[in-house]
């Protein structure tokens, strides 16, 4: 006589999903933006996982937008092309040709790449950037750097890089009551009339905060934040941050993040997320699980 009684495995995955219906349920009408960029964006199983989980997310009934990154893919073609790449404060000064080849890279290959993979995974994307149907309006960025020989400030003009000043929703909304999930470049027009390259995490940050966003996830090559010991912090509000900043916890690349994160919750969106993109279906395990898997900042 045949055994019919589900195995093990076959269990555990109705488990995973009971326990996750009431998330589902929970998240079922709202809105996440999702900043995709770093190595898993390099890495093709990584690649499909991401697609995956944004199809899903979109299946059960929740409205996912995708902002990418591109700086590593910009910098690969500006080196094949011979055109040298300056930096000050991790921004990249943007001359008219870099421009030009930033926008090339960002709201053409990378962007209709990830629009691929969504359609592979079988889902419906859209790739624009910030300048269709005046998604995002931008204004210059300047920086002043210390002289130290001087003493003094000094202006450091990045060229055609932006920072966003005004957001329409409108197309995402439409493209999102249409079952389109909107896949965006960080690029984007000045009043000027001039096109500008915007920080994709900044990008994305300011869409969440006008998309009221529930969820604002911000997929990097880490864990989250890292305490001193190495362990990870699962939850923190802008008090803690500017605790942990003011006594070297937070350091480096993590400060600007952060800063995006704390910018956003306090412009309305409820939650943000920083999650480690190389570990396949992190989203899904933070939204979908007790325990999740990164750091989430709220107010």
């Amino acid at each position: 006589m045949t055994d019919h009684t589900p195995d093990a495995a076959m269990l555990a995955k109705a488990e995973t999903l009971t326990e996750a219906l009431p998330y589902m349920q929970r998240y079922a009408g709202k809105t996440f933006v999702v900043k995709y960029g770093g190595h898993a964006m390099g890495d093709p199983e990584l690649q499909r996982d991401f697609a995956e989980d944004v199809v899903l997310l979109k299946a059960v009934g929740i409205n996912p937008v995708v902002v990418h990154g591109g700086g590593p893919q910009i910098g690969s073609m500006l080196k094949r092309l011979g055109v040298e790449s300056r930096f000050v404060d991790g921004l990249r000064v943007t001359d008219a040709e870099t421009a030009r080849i930033a926008e090339m890279v960002l709201a053409g290959s990378i962007n209709k790449e990830i629009v691929g993979w969504i359609g592979q995974a079988g889902g419906r994307a859209v790739g624009i950037s910030g300048k269709d149907a005046g998604l995002v309006q931008a204004e210059k960025v300047g920086r002043k750097t210390p002289d130290q020989l001087q003493g003094i400030e000094r202006h450091v003009d990045l060229g055609f890089v932006g920072e966003p000043v005004a957001v329409d929703r409108s197309i995402i909304d439409t493209l999102s009551a249409a079952g389109i999930i909107p896949v965006i470049a960080p690029i984007a027009i000045g009043a000027d009339g001039h096109t500008y390259n915007i920080n994709a995490d900044t990008m994305a940050g300011a869409i969440a905060a006008e998309m009221r966003a529930s969820r604002f996830f911000l997929l990097t090559d880490v864990a989250g934040v890292l305490d001193k010991q190495g362990e990870l912090l699962t939850d923190l509000d802008p008090a803690a941050i500017a605790e942990l900043r003011a006594d070297g916890t937070i350091t480096g690349g993590m400060i600007p993040k952060l800063e995006t994160c704390v910018a956003a919750v306090e412009a309305g969106v409820d939650a943000a997320v920083i999650l480690d993109g190389r570990v396949p279906h992190a989203m899904l395990l933070e939204i979908f699980t007790r325990q999740g898997a990164g750091t989430l900042v709220r107010r």
